[in-house]
């Protein structure tokens, strides 16, 4: 993604592995899922040191979601949910002002168990959140439903171009429903109730509830235009 000669990509060299601490980048608008990739704009001191210690270590990064009335205490410690999503930084372009560009590639959901408070950056002792096995497949008949309602939606979408051709790819129902979750135009609030879901299905369930709705909000809107 980044060419400049700054920048530095994690290799795969081995199986990746998430340390029991992580560094928590909270934020007011981006709730982050496993199987899908975000691009980060790194600009205050306290994360560039967070970016530079995470790149000379395990690169990971748990991505989390700010509570209502952040705005009061942002530069301290604001209340944050505790389920997130851990991302590896598998590209890092380090600009001559200081600040970085990051792609964060995500891995695993996790469930911050205590908060440890050793650097600026925030950083948290996790759990890891995986969905059971048998818990990661769709029947045929939601996942056709919620491909037919997606691709309708779409249509409505501005910038759902990269959601359509990821459609057309051949993809497994996690995979399909993280990827859903992350791009599609829900709220924050919307998004970190998608990632809390329990198993595979019951994400698929809330998330083609929140279509719906959406879908009929429109309707609504447009008759009373």
């Amino acid at each position: 993604m980044y060419a400049s000669p700054n920048t530095s990509a994690g290799g795969d060299s081995g199986p990746i592995v998430i340390p029991s601490v992580i560094p928590l980048f909270p934020l007011p608008n981006v709730v982050f899922f496993p199987r899908t990739y975000l691009p980060l704009h790194v600009f205050e001191p306290r994360y560039r040191h967070m970016v530079r210690d995470a790149a000379s270590s395990h690169r990971m990064i748990g991505m989390v979601l700010l509570k209502e009335g952040w705005e009061s205490d942002y530069e301290g410690r604001p209340p944050i949910f505790p389920m997130g999503a851990v991302g590896r930084m598998v590209a890092v372009q380090d600009l001559s002002d200081g600040r970085f560009n990051v792609l964060l590639q995500g891995l695993r959901r996790f469930e911050i168990k205590d908060e440890i408070g050793l650097e600026s950056y925030r950083q948290g002792s996790i759990e890891l959140r995986d969905f059971a096995p048998l818990e990661t497949k769709l029947p045929p008949e939601l996942r056709a439903e919620i491909m037919k309602i997606v691709g309708n939606f779409l249509l409505s979408q501005e910038d759902g171009a990269a959601l359509t051709n990821f459609l057309k790819q051949p993809v497994d129902d996690e995979t399909l429903v993280h990827n859903l979750s992350f791009g599609l135009d829900f709220t924050p609030l919307e998004k970190q109730f998608l990632l809390e879901a329990e198993t595979v299905v019951q994400q698929a369930r809330r998330l083609l509830d929140l279509l719906q709705f959406k879908r009929y909000e429109r309707h609504d809107s447009a008759g009373w235009g």
